[in-house]
Protein backbone atom coordinates (compact mmCIF):
# COMPACT_ATOMS: atom_id res chain seq x y z
CA UNK A 1 0.00 0.00 0.00
CA UNK A 2 1.15 3.73 -0.80
CA UNK A 3 1.96 5.49 2.44
CA UNK A 4 0.94 8.62 2.63
CA UNK A 5 4.61 10.53 2.46
CA UNK A 6 5.04 8.69 -1.25
CA UNK A 7 1.50 9.82 -2.22
CA UNK A 8 2.12 13.28 -1.18
CA UNK A 9 4.92 13.33 -2.96
CA UNK A 10 3.78 12.60 -6.15
CA UNK A 11 0.81 15.01 -5.81
CA UNK A 12 3.44 17.80 -5.38
CA UNK A 13 4.79 16.32 -8.46
CA UNK A 14 1.98 16.30 -10.26
CA UNK A 15 0.91 19.95 -8.89
CA UNK A 16 3.83 21.63 -10.52
CA UNK A 17 3.34 19.88 -13.76
CA UNK A 18 5.74 17.55 -13.72
CA UNK A 19 5.21 13.35 -14.51
CA UNK A 20 5.47 11.66 -11.14
CA UNK A 21 8.86 9.75 -10.49
CA UNK A 22 7.42 6.44 -9.27
CA UNK A 23 9.93 6.66 -6.05
CA UNK A 24 8.82 3.34 -3.66
CA UNK A 25 10.30 0.62 -1.73
CA UNK A 26 9.31 -1.97 -4.61
CA UNK A 27 11.75 -0.42 -6.84
CA UNK A 28 14.50 -2.21 -4.49
CA UNK A 29 13.02 -6.02 -5.76
CA UNK A 30 14.61 -7.02 -9.06
CA UNK A 31 10.97 -7.74 -10.93
CA UNK A 32 10.70 -3.66 -10.21
CA UNK A 33 13.61 -3.23 -13.04
CA UNK A 34 12.67 -6.62 -14.76
CA UNK A 35 9.15 -4.61 -15.30
CA UNK A 36 10.29 -1.60 -16.56
CA UNK A 37 13.21 -3.10 -19.24
CA UNK A 38 10.49 -4.87 -20.51
CA UNK A 39 7.93 -1.70 -20.81
CA UNK A 40 11.41 -0.11 -22.48
CA UNK A 41 11.63 -2.81 -25.06
CA UNK A 42 7.65 -2.38 -25.83
CA UNK A 43 8.28 1.29 -26.14
CA UNK A 44 10.68 0.83 -28.54
CA UNK A 45 9.55 -1.59 -30.41
CA UNK A 46 10.56 -1.18 -34.32
CA UNK A 47 8.88 0.16 -36.73
CA UNK A 48 8.92 -2.31 -39.81
CA UNK A 49 7.66 -1.36 -43.17
CA UNK A 50 4.35 -2.56 -44.14
CA UNK A 51 4.49 -4.68 -46.77
CA UNK A 52 6.78 -8.06 -47.12
CA UNK A 53 8.83 -10.07 -49.48
CA UNK A 54 9.01 -13.21 -47.87
CA UNK A 55 6.73 -15.09 -45.35
CA UNK A 56 7.85 -17.84 -42.56
CA UNK A 57 5.08 -19.46 -41.28
CA UNK A 58 6.62 -21.43 -38.42
CA UNK A 59 3.94 -24.08 -36.43
CA UNK A 60 4.55 -26.09 -33.36
CA UNK A 61 2.07 -28.69 -34.08
CA UNK A 62 0.43 -29.31 -30.26
CA UNK A 63 2.30 -26.68 -29.04
CA UNK A 64 -0.70 -25.09 -26.34
CA UNK A 65 -0.15 -22.26 -24.19
CA UNK A 66 0.78 -25.20 -21.19
CA UNK A 67 3.28 -26.53 -23.60
CA UNK A 68 5.18 -23.26 -24.35
CA UNK A 69 5.35 -22.23 -19.97
CA UNK A 70 6.43 -26.11 -19.43
CA UNK A 71 9.09 -25.87 -22.01
CA UNK A 72 10.27 -22.70 -21.77
CA UNK A 73 11.16 -24.12 -17.51
CA UNK A 74 12.22 -27.02 -18.95
CA UNK A 75 14.48 -25.26 -21.42
CA UNK A 76 16.43 -23.62 -18.47
CA UNK A 77 16.82 -26.42 -16.09
CA UNK A 78 18.16 -28.66 -19.26
CA UNK A 79 20.43 -26.48 -20.24
CA UNK A 80 21.78 -26.03 -16.37
CA UNK A 81 21.55 -29.32 -16.10
CA UNK A 82 23.84 -29.95 -19.14
CA UNK A 83 26.58 -27.37 -17.61
CA UNK A 84 26.32 -28.68 -14.28
CA UNK A 85 24.67 -25.68 -12.67
CA UNK A 86 21.15 -25.05 -11.47
CA UNK A 87 18.76 -22.73 -13.13
CA UNK A 88 14.71 -21.80 -11.57
CA UNK A 89 13.58 -21.52 -15.20
CA UNK A 90 9.90 -19.86 -14.88
CA UNK A 91 11.80 -16.75 -15.65
CA UNK A 92 12.80 -18.12 -19.06
CA UNK A 93 11.91 -16.95 -22.40
CA UNK A 94 11.70 -19.13 -25.16
CA UNK A 95 12.86 -17.58 -28.50
CA UNK A 96 9.88 -16.95 -30.11
CA UNK A 97 7.95 -15.62 -26.63
CA UNK A 98 10.55 -12.42 -27.39
CA UNK A 99 8.74 -11.53 -30.43
CA UNK A 100 7.13 -7.98 -29.92
CA UNK A 101 3.40 -8.64 -31.56
CA UNK A 102 1.20 -11.39 -30.10
CA UNK A 103 -2.49 -12.69 -30.27
CA UNK A 104 -5.00 -15.49 -29.43
CA UNK A 105 -6.06 -17.57 -32.04
CA UNK A 106 -9.20 -19.89 -31.79
CA UNK A 107 -8.37 -23.07 -33.47
CA UNK A 108 -12.01 -25.15 -33.97
CA UNK A 109 -12.75 -26.80 -36.90
CA UNK A 110 -16.23 -26.04 -38.86
CA UNK A 111 -17.74 -29.67 -37.27
CA UNK A 112 -15.38 -29.88 -34.21
CA UNK A 113 -14.83 -28.17 -30.82
CA UNK A 114 -11.92 -29.53 -30.75
CA UNK A 115 -9.96 -29.73 -34.02
CA UNK A 116 -7.34 -31.69 -36.04
CA UNK A 117 -4.26 -30.40 -37.55
CA UNK A 118 -5.69 -30.87 -40.78
CA UNK A 119 -8.55 -28.23 -40.62
CA UNK A 120 -6.14 -26.31 -38.42
CA UNK A 121 -3.82 -26.11 -41.39
CA UNK A 122 -6.12 -25.57 -44.07
CA UNK A 123 -7.18 -22.77 -42.38
CA UNK A 124 -3.57 -20.72 -41.85
CA UNK A 125 -2.98 -21.73 -45.81
CA UNK A 126 -6.55 -21.13 -47.59
CA UNK A 127 -8.15 -18.40 -45.60
CA UNK A 128 -10.83 -20.40 -44.62
CA UNK A 129 -11.70 -22.87 -41.66
CA UNK A 130 -12.79 -26.08 -42.78
CA UNK A 131 -13.58 -30.26 -41.55
CA UNK A 132 -12.06 -31.79 -38.64
CA UNK A 133 -9.41 -34.55 -41.57
CA UNK A 134 -10.06 -31.70 -44.46
CA UNK A 135 -7.12 -30.30 -46.15
CA UNK A 136 -7.72 -27.27 -48.35
CA UNK A 137 -11.18 -28.71 -49.32
CA UNK A 138 -13.86 -26.45 -47.78
CA UNK A 139 -16.49 -27.46 -45.83
CA UNK A 140 -19.16 -27.78 -48.06
CA UNK A 141 -17.18 -30.23 -50.41
CA UNK A 142 -17.09 -34.00 -51.00
CA UNK A 143 -14.61 -36.67 -52.54
CA UNK A 144 -17.18 -35.56 -55.93
CA UNK A 145 -14.89 -32.17 -55.38
CA UNK A 146 -11.66 -34.18 -56.27
CA UNK A 147 -12.38 -33.93 -59.66
CA UNK A 148 -12.65 -30.02 -60.19
CA UNK A 149 -9.62 -29.07 -58.94
CA UNK A 150 -10.24 -25.34 -60.05
CA UNK A 151 -13.19 -25.09 -57.35
CA UNK A 152 -10.82 -26.18 -54.47
CA UNK A 153 -9.49 -22.92 -52.10
CA UNK A 154 -6.56 -21.58 -53.44
CA UNK A 155 -3.63 -22.07 -50.80
CA UNK A 156 -1.05 -19.18 -50.00
CA UNK A 157 1.35 -21.64 -52.09
CA UNK A 158 -0.28 -21.63 -55.01
CA UNK A 159 -0.82 -17.40 -55.16
CA UNK A 160 2.63 -17.23 -54.23
CA UNK A 161 3.55 -19.47 -57.36
CA UNK A 162 1.73 -17.26 -59.16
CA UNK A 163 3.50 -14.34 -58.06
CA UNK A 164 6.83 -16.08 -59.16
CA UNK A 165 7.41 -16.35 -55.69
CA UNK A 166 9.40 -19.50 -54.28
CA UNK A 167 7.41 -21.70 -51.70
CA UNK A 168 9.21 -24.38 -49.21
CA UNK A 169 8.06 -26.67 -46.40
CA UNK A 170 10.37 -28.18 -43.92
CA UNK A 171 9.16 -30.55 -41.17
CA UNK A 172 10.59 -33.37 -38.94
CA UNK A 173 6.99 -35.13 -39.69
CA UNK A 174 6.41 -37.28 -42.95
CA UNK A 175 6.17 -34.73 -45.48
CA UNK A 176 2.85 -35.96 -46.45
CA UNK A 177 1.63 -35.50 -42.95
CA UNK A 178 -1.47 -33.13 -42.03
CA UNK A 179 0.53 -29.77 -41.55
CA UNK A 180 2.83 -29.99 -44.39
CA UNK A 181 0.42 -31.11 -46.74
CA UNK A 182 -1.88 -28.15 -46.44
CA UNK A 183 0.97 -26.37 -47.81
CA UNK A 184 0.95 -27.87 -51.27
CA UNK A 185 -2.38 -30.35 -51.22
CA UNK A 186 -5.66 -30.77 -51.41
CA UNK A 187 -7.11 -33.89 -50.44
CA UNK A 188 -11.13 -34.66 -48.13
CA UNK A 189 -8.93 -37.17 -45.69
CA UNK A 190 -5.42 -36.24 -44.47
CA UNK A 191 -5.09 -40.18 -44.43
CA UNK A 192 -4.47 -40.46 -48.32
CA UNK A 193 -0.88 -39.92 -48.04
CA UNK A 194 0.25 -42.16 -50.69
CA UNK A 195 -1.18 -45.29 -52.50
CA UNK A 196 -1.15 -47.45 -49.90
CA UNK A 197 -2.84 -48.53 -46.98
CA UNK A 198 -3.94 -45.53 -46.06
CA UNK A 199 -5.86 -44.55 -49.52
CA UNK A 200 -8.14 -47.52 -50.19
CA UNK A 201 -8.70 -48.37 -53.77
CA UNK A 202 -12.25 -47.75 -53.01
CA UNK A 203 -11.48 -44.11 -51.93
CA UNK A 204 -9.20 -43.51 -55.02
CA UNK A 205 -11.87 -44.22 -57.37
CA UNK A 206 -13.15 -40.40 -56.29
CA UNK A 207 -9.89 -39.17 -58.52
CA UNK A 208 -8.25 -37.16 -55.80
CA UNK A 209 -4.20 -37.99 -56.08
CA UNK A 210 -2.34 -39.45 -53.02
CA UNK A 211 -0.51 -36.29 -51.34
CA UNK A 212 2.90 -37.83 -52.07
CA UNK A 213 2.08 -37.76 -56.07
CA UNK A 214 0.35 -34.11 -55.49
CA UNK A 215 3.70 -32.62 -54.05
CA UNK A 216 5.53 -34.16 -57.07
CA UNK A 217 3.35 -33.16 -59.41
CA UNK A 218 2.20 -29.25 -57.62
CA UNK A 219 0.97 -27.74 -60.74
CA UNK A 220 1.16 -23.98 -60.39
CA UNK A 221 4.24 -22.23 -61.12
CA UNK A 222 7.20 -24.39 -61.58
CA UNK A 223 6.29 -26.41 -58.69
CA UNK A 224 7.46 -26.42 -54.93
CA UNK A 225 11.13 -25.12 -54.62
CA UNK A 226 12.13 -27.32 -51.32
CA UNK A 227 10.61 -29.96 -49.18
CA UNK A 228 12.30 -31.69 -46.64
CA UNK A 229 11.25 -33.92 -43.75
CA UNK A 230 10.29 -37.96 -43.93
CA UNK A 231 7.80 -40.35 -45.49
CA UNK A 232 10.18 -41.61 -47.81
CA UNK A 233 7.96 -44.52 -47.79
CA UNK A 234 5.14 -42.83 -49.27
CA UNK A 235 6.99 -41.74 -52.54
CA UNK A 236 8.51 -45.36 -53.36
CA UNK A 237 6.81 -48.74 -54.35
CA UNK A 238 7.26 -52.00 -52.17
CA UNK A 239 9.86 -53.65 -53.75
CA UNK A 240 12.43 -50.52 -53.64
CA UNK A 241 11.38 -50.31 -49.28
CA UNK A 242 8.51 -48.11 -49.67
CA UNK A 243 4.68 -48.77 -49.28
CA UNK A 244 3.65 -47.74 -52.52
CA UNK A 245 1.19 -50.20 -54.19
CA UNK A 246 0.33 -48.36 -57.47
CA UNK A 247 4.70 -49.24 -58.23
CA UNK A 248 5.62 -45.73 -58.68
CA UNK A 249 8.42 -44.48 -57.76
CA UNK A 250 8.31 -40.88 -56.72
CA UNK A 251 11.16 -39.85 -56.10
CA UNK A 252 12.38 -40.98 -59.59
CA UNK A 253 9.23 -39.21 -61.17
CA UNK A 254 10.43 -35.85 -59.31
CA UNK A 255 14.02 -36.57 -60.81
CA UNK A 256 12.51 -36.98 -64.01
CA UNK A 257 10.88 -33.71 -63.66
CA UNK A 258 13.74 -31.45 -62.32
CA UNK A 259 16.77 -33.01 -64.08
CA UNK A 260 18.47 -30.41 -62.07
CA UNK A 261 16.98 -30.93 -59.11
CA UNK A 262 18.93 -32.78 -56.29
CA UNK A 263 17.29 -35.39 -54.44
CA UNK A 264 18.81 -35.49 -50.35
CA UNK A 265 18.51 -39.12 -48.60
CA UNK A 266 20.61 -38.46 -45.51
CA UNK A 267 22.07 -35.29 -43.59
CA UNK A 268 25.35 -36.12 -45.64
CA UNK A 269 23.66 -35.41 -48.89
CA UNK A 270 22.48 -32.03 -47.19
CA UNK A 271 25.79 -31.16 -45.69
CA UNK A 272 27.61 -31.69 -48.98
CA UNK A 273 24.80 -29.46 -50.92
CA UNK A 274 25.97 -25.28 -50.90
CA UNK A 275 22.41 -23.65 -50.82
CA UNK A 276 23.39 -21.44 -53.63
CA UNK A 277 23.46 -24.23 -56.04
CA UNK A 278 20.79 -24.04 -58.45
CA UNK A 279 17.65 -26.41 -58.78
CA UNK A 280 15.28 -27.59 -56.60
CA UNK A 281 15.39 -29.72 -53.24
CA UNK A 282 13.57 -32.82 -52.17
CA UNK A 283 15.05 -34.03 -49.03
CA UNK A 284 13.53 -37.63 -47.26
CA UNK A 285 15.51 -38.22 -44.65
CA UNK A 286 13.67 -41.08 -43.18
CA UNK A 287 10.82 -44.07 -44.35
CA UNK A 288 8.38 -43.04 -41.86
CA UNK A 289 8.77 -39.74 -39.52
CA UNK A 290 11.92 -38.32 -38.81
CA UNK A 291 13.32 -39.06 -35.08
CA UNK A 292 12.67 -37.41 -32.23
CA UNK A 293 15.75 -34.94 -31.30
CA UNK A 294 16.76 -36.74 -27.77
CA UNK A 295 16.56 -39.82 -30.02
CA UNK A 296 18.68 -38.62 -33.81
CA UNK A 297 21.28 -40.11 -35.26
CA UNK A 298 22.97 -36.63 -36.50
CA UNK A 299 24.78 -38.69 -39.01
CA UNK A 300 21.92 -40.07 -40.44
CA UNK A 301 19.13 -37.05 -40.16
CA UNK A 302 19.56 -33.49 -39.92
CA UNK A 303 18.21 -31.55 -37.26
CA UNK A 304 15.24 -29.10 -37.69
CA UNK A 305 17.40 -26.03 -36.88
CA UNK A 306 19.65 -27.35 -39.46
CA UNK A 307 16.76 -28.12 -42.27
CA UNK A 308 15.45 -24.43 -41.46
CA UNK A 309 18.52 -22.46 -41.34
CA UNK A 310 19.49 -24.60 -44.94
CA UNK A 311 16.15 -23.98 -45.93
CA UNK A 312 16.16 -19.91 -45.71
CA UNK A 313 19.65 -19.76 -47.02
CA UNK A 314 18.31 -21.38 -50.12
CA UNK A 315 15.31 -19.84 -51.08
CA UNK A 316 16.94 -16.30 -49.93
CA UNK A 317 19.62 -17.45 -52.62
CA UNK A 318 16.99 -18.36 -55.30
CA UNK A 319 14.16 -16.09 -55.25
CA UNK A 320 14.06 -12.49 -56.29
CA UNK A 321 11.17 -11.98 -56.18
CA UNK A 322 10.15 -13.63 -52.73
CA UNK A 323 9.49 -16.81 -50.88
CA UNK A 324 6.97 -18.50 -48.25
CA UNK A 325 8.14 -21.07 -46.18
CA UNK A 326 6.84 -23.39 -43.91
CA UNK A 327 8.70 -24.96 -41.14
CA UNK A 328 7.03 -27.25 -38.61
CA UNK A 329 7.98 -28.80 -35.49
CA UNK A 330 5.71 -31.87 -35.99
CA UNK A 331 6.73 -33.85 -33.21
CA UNK A 332 5.81 -31.81 -30.24
CA UNK A 333 2.58 -32.96 -31.31
CA UNK A 334 3.44 -36.96 -31.11
CA UNK A 335 5.11 -36.92 -27.93
CA UNK A 336 2.16 -35.31 -26.35
CA UNK A 337 0.23 -38.08 -27.58
CA UNK A 338 2.18 -40.78 -26.23
CA UNK A 339 1.94 -39.25 -22.90
CA UNK A 340 5.70 -38.51 -22.96
CA UNK A 341 6.57 -34.65 -21.42
CA UNK A 342 9.96 -34.78 -21.48
CA UNK A 343 10.03 -34.88 -25.42
CA UNK A 344 7.05 -33.36 -26.02
CA UNK A 345 9.27 -30.27 -24.41
CA UNK A 346 12.66 -31.28 -25.51
CA UNK A 347 10.72 -31.07 -29.32
CA UNK A 348 9.32 -28.01 -28.69
CA UNK A 349 13.20 -26.79 -27.27
CA UNK A 350 14.65 -27.86 -30.65
CA UNK A 351 11.79 -25.74 -32.46
CA UNK A 352 12.46 -22.59 -30.59
CA UNK A 353 16.17 -23.01 -31.31
CA UNK A 354 15.05 -23.17 -35.13
CA UNK A 355 13.28 -19.80 -34.90
CA UNK A 356 16.31 -18.43 -33.36
CA UNK A 357 18.48 -19.70 -35.75
CA UNK A 358 16.12 -18.40 -38.27
CA UNK A 359 16.17 -14.59 -36.60
CA UNK A 360 19.85 -14.04 -36.89
CA UNK A 361 19.69 -14.95 -40.93
CA UNK A 362 16.83 -12.66 -42.15
CA UNK A 363 16.35 -9.46 -42.97
CA UNK A 364 13.04 -8.53 -40.73
CA UNK A 365 12.59 -5.57 -42.85
CA UNK A 366 11.63 -7.66 -45.55
CA UNK A 367 10.53 -10.90 -43.75
CA UNK A 368 7.57 -11.71 -41.50
CA UNK A 369 7.90 -14.29 -39.35
CA UNK A 370 4.54 -15.67 -37.56
CA UNK A 371 4.79 -18.36 -34.82
CA UNK A 372 1.97 -20.25 -33.54
CA UNK A 373 0.44 -23.88 -33.02
CA UNK A 374 -1.95 -25.78 -35.35
CA UNK A 375 -4.36 -26.87 -32.08
CA UNK A 376 -3.19 -27.31 -28.38
CA UNK A 377 -3.33 -30.53 -25.89
CA UNK A 378 -4.76 -32.00 -22.77
CA UNK A 379 -1.19 -31.28 -20.69
CA UNK A 380 -1.48 -29.45 -17.29
CA UNK A 381 0.36 -27.86 -15.01
CA UNK A 382 -0.49 -27.55 -11.51
CA UNK A 383 -0.24 -28.94 -7.79
CA UNK A 384 1.57 -25.56 -6.30
CA UNK A 385 5.21 -27.06 -6.88
CA UNK A 386 7.96 -24.61 -5.33
CA UNK A 387 9.74 -21.89 -7.35
CA UNK A 388 12.52 -24.23 -9.43
CA UNK A 389 11.10 -27.45 -8.59
CA UNK A 390 12.45 -29.88 -11.63
CA UNK A 391 9.24 -29.32 -14.41
CA UNK A 392 9.39 -32.96 -15.19
CA UNK A 393 9.82 -33.70 -11.70
CA UNK A 394 7.86 -34.68 -8.77
CA UNK A 395 5.84 -31.60 -7.02
CA UNK A 396 8.13 -30.42 -3.90
CA UNK A 397 5.42 -28.14 -2.41
CA UNK A 398 6.09 -24.73 -1.52
CA UNK A 399 6.91 -23.61 2.39
CA UNK A 400 2.84 -22.81 3.00
CA UNK A 401 2.13 -26.35 1.89
CA UNK A 402 -0.47 -25.93 -0.63
CA UNK A 403 -2.00 -28.62 -2.39
CA UNK A 404 -2.01 -32.70 -2.19
CA UNK A 405 -3.21 -34.84 1.11
CA UNK A 406 0.17 -34.37 2.86
CA UNK A 407 3.89 -35.62 2.02
CA UNK A 408 5.75 -38.70 1.60
CA UNK A 409 8.83 -39.41 3.27
CA UNK A 410 10.78 -38.04 0.33
CA UNK A 411 9.32 -34.53 0.97
CA UNK A 412 6.91 -34.63 -1.90
CA UNK A 413 3.12 -34.04 -2.42
CA UNK A 414 1.05 -37.11 -2.08
CA UNK A 415 -2.80 -37.60 -3.40
CA UNK A 416 -5.33 -39.15 -1.35
CA UNK A 417 -4.17 -42.76 -2.75
CA UNK A 418 -0.86 -42.06 -1.03
CA UNK A 419 1.35 -41.63 -4.61
CA UNK A 420 3.62 -38.61 -5.09
CA UNK A 421 1.93 -36.25 -7.99
CA UNK A 422 4.04 -35.02 -10.83
CA UNK A 423 3.68 -31.58 -11.75
CA UNK A 424 2.54 -31.94 -15.40
CA UNK A 425 0.01 -34.46 -16.17
CA UNK A 426 -2.49 -35.34 -19.21
CA UNK A 427 -6.46 -35.84 -19.19
CA UNK A 428 -6.30 -38.74 -21.67
CA UNK A 429 -3.69 -40.92 -22.83
CA UNK A 430 -2.30 -44.13 -23.46
CA UNK A 431 -0.88 -46.37 -19.72
CA UNK A 432 2.21 -47.78 -21.70
CA UNK A 433 3.48 -47.67 -25.04
CA UNK A 434 6.53 -47.27 -26.90
CA UNK A 435 8.77 -44.80 -28.52
CA UNK A 436 11.72 -45.08 -30.83
CA UNK A 437 11.53 -49.13 -29.81
CA UNK A 438 11.76 -48.09 -26.28
CA UNK A 439 8.96 -48.40 -23.78
CA UNK A 440 7.38 -46.02 -21.98
CA UNK A 441 6.52 -46.64 -18.45
CA UNK A 442 5.23 -45.09 -16.02
CA UNK A 443 7.11 -47.08 -13.24
CA UNK A 444 9.90 -45.17 -14.70
CA UNK A 445 11.19 -41.71 -12.79
CA UNK A 446 9.16 -38.73 -14.11
CA UNK A 447 12.38 -36.89 -15.16
CA UNK A 448 13.52 -40.17 -17.61
CA UNK A 449 13.19 -39.46 -21.17
CA UNK A 450 11.21 -42.84 -21.25
CA UNK A 451 8.16 -41.99 -18.54
CA UNK A 452 4.65 -41.97 -19.47
CA UNK A 453 2.76 -39.72 -17.23
CA UNK A 454 -0.03 -40.26 -15.27
CA UNK A 455 -3.47 -39.04 -16.22
CA UNK A 456 -7.06 -39.32 -15.77
CA UNK A 457 -8.37 -41.46 -18.98
CA UNK A 458 -6.85 -44.02 -20.24
CA UNK A 459 -7.05 -43.70 -24.20
CA UNK A 460 -5.42 -45.32 -27.04
CA UNK A 461 -3.63 -42.06 -27.86
CA UNK A 462 -3.39 -38.62 -25.85
CA UNK A 463 -6.10 -36.05 -27.18
CA UNK A 464 -5.73 -32.75 -28.54
CA UNK A 465 -6.75 -29.44 -26.50
CA UNK A 466 -9.66 -27.29 -27.94
CA UNK A 467 -8.82 -23.91 -26.00
CA UNK A 468 -6.62 -21.24 -28.16
CA UNK A 469 -3.24 -20.76 -28.72
CA UNK A 470 -0.62 -18.71 -29.16
CA UNK A 471 0.59 -16.74 -32.35
CA UNK A 472 3.63 -14.40 -32.33
CA UNK A 473 4.93 -12.21 -35.05
CA UNK A 474 7.89 -9.50 -35.56
CA UNK A 475 8.51 -8.04 -39.12
CA UNK A 476 6.26 -6.66 -41.60
CA UNK A 477 2.67 -6.21 -41.21
CA UNK A 478 3.22 -8.21 -37.75
CA UNK A 479 1.69 -4.96 -35.77
CA UNK A 480 -1.69 -6.77 -37.29
CA UNK A 481 -1.43 -9.50 -34.97
CA UNK A 482 -3.05 -9.06 -31.91
CA UNK A 483 -6.11 -9.91 -29.78
CA UNK A 484 -8.32 -12.76 -29.98
CA UNK A 485 -8.39 -14.25 -33.67
CA UNK A 486 -10.23 -16.72 -35.63
CA UNK A 487 -7.13 -19.10 -36.96
CA UNK A 488 -8.15 -18.19 -40.83
CA UNK A 489 -7.20 -14.88 -40.37
CA UNK A 490 -3.55 -16.05 -40.43
CA UNK A 491 -3.75 -16.32 -44.31
CA UNK A 492 -4.95 -13.13 -44.10
CA UNK A 493 -2.58 -11.69 -42.66
CA UNK A 494 0.19 -12.84 -44.61
CA UNK A 495 -1.38 -12.01 -47.71
CA UNK A 496 -1.71 -7.88 -46.00
CA UNK A 497 1.85 -8.08 -45.77
CA UNK A 498 2.51 -9.60 -49.17
CA UNK A 499 0.60 -6.75 -50.34
CA UNK A 500 -2.06 -8.71 -52.49
CA UNK A 501 -5.59 -7.30 -52.59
Amino acid sequence: MMTRAILAALLMTAAAGAAPVLTTSATQDPYWQVGRDTLATRLHVVNRPAHAKNVILFIGDGMGISTITAARIFDAQERARKAGTKALGEENSLSFEKLPFSALVKTYNTDAQVPDSAGTASAMNTGIKTRIGYINFRQDQTATACATPDAWPRTLAEIAKGQGMSVGVVTNTRLTHATPAAVYAHVPNRNWEGADATFPAKDRAAGCPDIASQLVNFRFGNGIDLAMGGGRAKFQPKDAGGSRDDGKDLVAVWSARYPAGHYLGDAAALRALKPTTAGPVLGLFSPDHMSYETDRDAAKQPSLTEMTTFAIARLAASSPKGYYLMIEGGRIDHAHHASNPYRALSETQQFSQAIAAALKQINLDETLVLVTADHSHTLTISGYPQRGNDILGYIRPTPAGEGGDGLDEDGDSIDDHGQPMTTLGYQSGPWSGTIEGQKLSPRLAPTDKNYISDKLHGTGSESHGGEDVALFATGPSSNLVGGVIEQNVIFHIMAQALGWQ
